[in-house]
């Protein structure tokens, strides 16, 4: 049986747009927790020779930023501040009688020195890492829409196919090749049908089913939860594991509005199996899209706080941390403690964790490919994941995925593979209709399309349908272009699903509301200039030169607009 680990690699647009809590510190924390720790791992097996064949996506305006001179020099910025902490710590602990976290003070000051030095060696271009071990055999990077849009409740299908055709484009000019596959942002699926997931939405009469974009777009392959084909039950983002967002998510649900529910948000029988790769069936007949299903068993093992290994008493507590300094010093310790009763960490230990719940879950593997043996077919364990649950919120996941890894040299019935080289390897099975749904809450559209959130829906689809308008007009003036690609950067950016799911959460609201708000009003400005003798053109123009160094994603906008028409 194949063993499919795909990472899910995201964060939205924050370079240029402040630093703490939520600006350019947001990816600099992604990097220094996650992504760089990940390369020193994948550069770790490959020198000991262990195959680690992950499927990695890369949002591409995650891609755009990683490449930036700016991401080089803030985090820099981040490491000096966080090295500066750690020099201070010996001095701040002693004074308040916690000398005996003296030992972790240092681990910390290691552990940054070693990550800092991996950055410089790469001269700052985590993307280009990526790229030279995907061209030396070692992963598979895969796309997604260009700003993470959530396309089912776009109202444009021009607006899904910009998504998808200038996530393929941007793919090839940050990564070197087109992507085989697709990260369809959140998980989210619409099969072809009418649309209208709120009474104001634009009239578009049927419109065209997800795989049907995806496939026109040149992707083979994407990913969706288990309960889309009817194959498990569904259990949500890791989020919904953390307690700090449990509430928030349950609001979420009770305030969904009738056109976020879909088939996926009922109790539907498990009557497929998760264990193959699906044709996607479409209108007229399986599609040439295949879908990997997530396997609900596996993926819960890692996924869940309370019920999987990243609650063990000995990994480090996420939600304890000391101030002034931001350093962590504390494990989960027994379950349910508050944080005033959490013990010291202790790394030594949580690694030897971290190796043996890595062997148990190969071992797990080995169990399902026994189990799968005697079924026809069965010949897949999928196990999508958002990269930044590793390192991130769950510290030791990275010694984790690479102990994974390891392990799987002795379970000699499971082989780690890469989504392209399964497909190539082993024939999809019959074709399948998918459900309409997602990976978030209650599998549904409700954590984008609610009470909270529903205002930002029609305001982002009057941009859509102005920008359309506009748009083959605007291309054939040399004028008017540079403010039209501009304004596709200002909806693109405004599209981003991360506004309505931070809305959702309650965690941040006011960043995701201004956010979402400042990129639509530029974008309407912008649209507005466009109008035949309007008096704004000038201002309009000094404004997209000025939004171009503040937002500096996709050079080649205007060539995917044309493309999407």
């Amino acid at each position: 049986m194949d063993f499919v680990l795909a990472l899910h690699s995201h964060l939205p647009y924050v370079l240029n747009h402040g630093r703490w809590p939520h600006g350019s510190d947001w990816i600099c924390e992604a990097a220094l927790d996650t992504y760089l720790p990940l390369l020193k791992e994948l550069e770790g097996l490959e020198a000991d020779g262990v195959a680690a064949p992950v499927t990695i996506g890369i949002t591409p305006i995650l891609a755009n930023q990683l490449q930036s001179p700016d991401f080089a020099t803030e985090l820099e910025a981040y490491f000096a501040q966080r090295m500066e902490t750690c020099a201070e710590a010996p001095a701040a602990l002693e004074q308040t009688g916690d000398s005996h976290l003296l030992p972790l003070a240092r681990y910390w000051e290691q552990h940054l020195t070693g990550l800092r030095d991996l950055f410089r060696r790469l001269d700052g271009d985590l993307a280009g890492a990526f790229r030279r071990m995907e061209e030396r055999g070692r992963l598979e990077l895969i796309s997604c829409g260009a700003t993470h849009g959530f396309l089912p409740l776009l109202s444009r299908d021009e607006s899904i196919r910009l998504q998808l055709k200038l996530g393929r484009a941007e793919h090839r000019r940050i990564f070197g090749r087109d992507p085989e596959g697709l990260w369809l942002p959140e998980c989210a699926y619409r099969p072809r049908g009418p649309w209208a997931p709120l009474p104001e939405a634009p009239g578009r009469g049927t419109r065209a089913g997800i795989e049907e974009h995806v496939e026109e777009a040149g992707y083979r392959y994407f990913f969706v939860d288990s309960h889309l084909a009817q194959a498990g039950a569904a259990f949500g983002l890791y989020g919904a594991d953390w307690g700090e967002w449990r509430p928030e998510l349950e609001a979420a649900v009770a305030h969904r509005l009738p056109g976020a529910a879909g088939a996926a948000a009922r109790a539907v029988p498990a009557t497929n199996s998760p264990y193959h790769a699906y044709r996607v069936a479409g209108e007229w007949g399986p599609t040439g899209v295949s879908a990997l299903i997530r396997d609900p068993v596996a993926s819960r093992q890692v996924w869940s706080r309370q019920e999987g290994y990243p609650g063990d008493e000995w990994y480090l507590e996420f939600h304890k941390i000391r101030w002034p300094g931001g350093l962590k010093y504390w494990r989960v310790s027994a379950p349910g403690s508050d944080l005033g009763a959490k013990q010291p960490y202790d790394p030594e230990r949580a690694r030897e964790r971290a190796a043996g719940h890595a062997r148990h879950f190969a071992s797990l593997l080995g169990r399902i490919a026994g189990e799968q043996q005697a079924t026809p077919g069965g010949n897949l364990v999928a196990v999508p994941f958002d990269t930044e649950l590793f390192g991130h919120w769950w510290f030791e996941g990275v010694d984790f995925l690479g102990q994974v890894f390891r392990a799987l040299r002795d379970v000699p019935a499971v082989r780690a593979r890469t989504a392209s080289e399964h497909l190539a390897h082993v024939p999809e099975a019959r074709g399948l209709h998918l459900s309409q749904g997602s990976w978030g809450a209650n599998g549904d559209f409700s954590m984008w399309l609610n009470r909270e959130t529903a205002w930002t829906w029609p305001r982002l689809w009057a941009i859509e349908n102005d920008f359309w308008a506009k748009a083959p007009g605007a291309m054939q003036v040399e004028g008017l272009r540079p403010v039209l690609a501009q304004a596709a950067r200002e909806m693109l950016l405004a599209m981003g699903s991360d506004w309505q799911f931070i809305i959702s959460t309650g965690a941040v609201t006011d960043y995701a509301i201004k956010r979402f708000t400042e990129h639509c009003a530029d974008a309407e400005f912008l649209l507005a200039a466009l109008e035949p003798g309007s008096p704004q053109l000038a201002t309009a123009q000094d404004r997209a030169a000025e939004l171009w160094r503040r937002d500096h994603v996709f050079p080649h906008v205007l060539d995917m607009v044309r493309a999407a028409r």
